[in-house]
């Protein structure tokens, strides 16, 4: 399954079913008259959030949704039945733009959450809704209401509560392997990890979702690299972990990097809080962690953990930290969001 992240697809509801013109005509009936029903309501288009989805592939094939329309009005005052209303289900943490994407129309955030999109048009009058005194029979009726229709974005923002930030090649794609059930791939080059990966990180008898995201370089905002537009996924992070790579050539430079690169995305990044981690601990030795430490916090950090990703040391401290920062929940109360393997290669989007 591929990652995508962003489509544009075109919504229109249903229109309303027509008026019927009908008379009454019976054998032993003294009086006859009109009889013609109304047409019956169109479908409405319904945007649903559900569990099991983490990307939007499903709308790279499937791009146009229309709504059924109402049926016909019959003899007899028969109403027509109503078209079904048309569900689009997304991801939770999909955001509906509007198609100049300038304005954000809705946002799932829940599983089950529903939002009536569209409204179908409304039936038709049939000739027997115009009867009266001075019309006995009256022909006229109405074609029912046309449907609504428009152009739209879908954005998903993965919900995670913990998001992993660094330059590439700092670790994060074995950081993450090693604390949770993800599966991301590992290389020893830079930009391996292509798209966002989430995995399910359980400590101490809790849970919560990590999500990685491809690294940041200087000028990502001006679409170095790959650029910033992944940068939405942690939006909703509650907490970020910060990775630099201790044999980097500069840890200060590459933690300073990042929170520029933070900062000029905007969207409330540069104001989340940050664990700064000095990983790849395995390959220098303490004197060396503590002195990049002391550099750090002279930097900006609050506080820095130097841990490693491959062996594993000082990541239950980190963890520790990280559960602070996150609502009292424990395993019986797991996140909504259920995360699934997606293939990196292949994958394709539209810059935002």
């Amino acid at each position: 399954m591929h990652f995508l992240d962003q489509a544009k697809i075109y919504l229109k509801s249903g229109g309303g079913g027509p008026g019927a013109v009908s008379f009454r005509r019976e054998k032993y009936v003294e009086y006859g008259g009109p009889d013609g029903g109304n047409g019956g309501k169109g479908g409405d288009i319904v945007f649903e959030a559900v569990q099991g989805l983490n990307t939007l592939i499903d709308f790279r094939y499937a791009q146009h949704f229309k709504a059924k329309r109402g049926n016909h009005g019959q003899g007899r005052d028969r109403t027509g039945g109503g078209a079904d209303d048309l569900v689009v289900k997304v991801p939770v943490g999909t955001q509906v733009l509007s198609e100049d994407k300038e304005e954000v129309l809705a946002d799932f955030t829940e599983v089950g959450q529903r939002i009536v999109f569209l409204e179908g048009g409304m039936g038709g009058r049939g000739n027997a809704s115009y009867k009266s005194s001075t019309n006995r029979a009256p022909r006229q009726h109405q074609p029912g209401e046309p449907g609504e229709e428009m152009w739209v974005w879908l954005r998903l923002k993965l919900l995670a509560d913990v998001g992993l930030v660094g330059l590439p090649n700092a670790g994060k794609s074995t950081f993450i392997n090693a604390v949770s059930n993800a599966q991301a791939k590992v290389g020893d080059y830079a930009f391996t990890t292509l798209v966002p990966k989430l995995g399910v990180v359980r400590h101490k008898a809790r849970e919560f979702v990590l999500a990685d995201i491809p690294g940041l370089i200087e000028g990502a905002a001006d679409g170095a690299g790959i650029g910033d537009r992944f940068l939405g996924h942690i939006e909703r992070c509650r907490v970020l972990i910060h990775l630099i790579d201790i044999a980097g050539d500069d840890p200060v430079q590459a933690m300073r990097v990042v929170r520029e690169e933070l900062e000029a995305y905007g969207a409330g990044l540069e104001g989340k809080p940050q664990l700064v981690a000095l990983n790849k601990l395995d390959l220098a030795d303490k004197e060396l962690g503590d002195a990049f430490s002391e550099e750090l916090i002279a930097a900006g950090a609050d506080e820095v953990f130097a841990v490693s990703g491959a062996t594993g040391a000082g990541i239950e401290q980190l963890m520790d930290a990280v559960l602070s920062y996150l609502p009292d929940r424990t395993s019986t109360e797991t996140n909504t969001v259920e995360v699934e393997e997606v293939d990196e290669d292949g994958g394709e989007w539209s810059p935002i």
